[in-house]
């Protein structure tokens, strides 16, 4: 995998967080930022996509909201058990 460097700048308390995390999952700080990164691109495509969704078919219904709410809690609540 090809991978790029860079350099970045956090806040000290999120730096210090981050890297606590990282030692706590046994991973190097720049693939613990690196899931974090890809988990945000994720998050970022999912609202983009439900946006554009909303946009040819109507807002979602709070009956939906709350469904989808309920899906996202179980899978937060598989990933943190594992």
């Amino acid at each position: 995998m090809a991978v790029r460097k860079l350099s970045v700048a956090l806040e000290e308390s999120v730096a210090a967080e981050a890297a606590e995390a990282a030692e706590r999952r046994g991973v190097s700080l720049s693939a613990w930022l690196n899931a974090a990164a890809e988990r945000a691109l994720v998050i970022e495509r999912g609202l983009a996509g439900v946006a554009e969704w909303e946009s040819e078919h109507g807002e979602l219904s709070a009956e939906e909201l709350a469904w989808a709410d309920s899906v996202l809690d179980r899978s937060v609540a598989g990933q943190v058990a594992s």
